[in-house]
């Protein structure tokens, strides 16, 4: 896998693509001698999540270099290239499904946060390892704002999968390469 780039990770809910994705990155840090970054989505707005994130903190210390960012990932991708030590950096964005979700919580569009973040990792010279829901196999969900997410769901992840260099698809625990 080259060091500059996307990579993306599709699975459904405990199908083990966080835990590919983070091998990924790992891999791709441990060439360049730099811990990678850990950018994560989740918001704890109740005490499961809170315990959840913690977990997930405790799992991966000492691996990654956790930012905690719930909507804004360009912003944060694009200061990593002022940190002399960050340039060209392994960043796992864990999860796009938790990102949208904050993004309909906040009211606001994906379309255009989405290519400023992917814009921000080819000008950076990043690599990127994405995490994201499938959540198109399933039935239609009886209300709007379900039928909404599914569908924004599915075209980010074409987005996503369209700049990527490599596509993987998790069920599982078993990574089968797409792309």
């Amino acid at each position: 896998m080259t060091q500059q780039g996307i990579t993306l990770y599709l699975g459904g809910a405990r199908s083990g693509k966080s835990m590919a994705a983070e091998h990924c990155a790992l891999t791709l840090a441990a060439d360049t001698g730099q811990l990678p970054y850990y950018l994560a989505t989740g918001q704890a707005f109740d005490d499961e999540m809170k315990a959840r994130i913690a977990r997930h903190k405790d799992l991966r210390q000492g691996q990654f270099q956790t930012i905690e960012e719930p909507v804004d990932l360009a912003k944060i991708i694009n200061s990593l290239a002022y940190q002399t030590d960050s340039k060209n950096s392994i960043i796992l964005i864990d999860s796009v499904g938790i990102w949208l979700t904050n993004l309909m919580l906040a009211e606001k569009d994906w379309s255009e946060p989405l290519d400023e973040t992917i814009a921000a990792i080819t000008d950076g010279g990043h690599h990127a390892v994405f995490v994201s829901d499938d959540v198109g196999g399933g039935i239609i969900p009886e209300n709007a704002m379900a039928r909404q997410f599914r569908d924004h769901m599915g075209l980010i992840n074409q987005r996503i999968a369209s700049a990527a260099k490599h596509v993987y698809f998790v069920i599982a625990g078993i990574e089968t390469k797409l792309k």
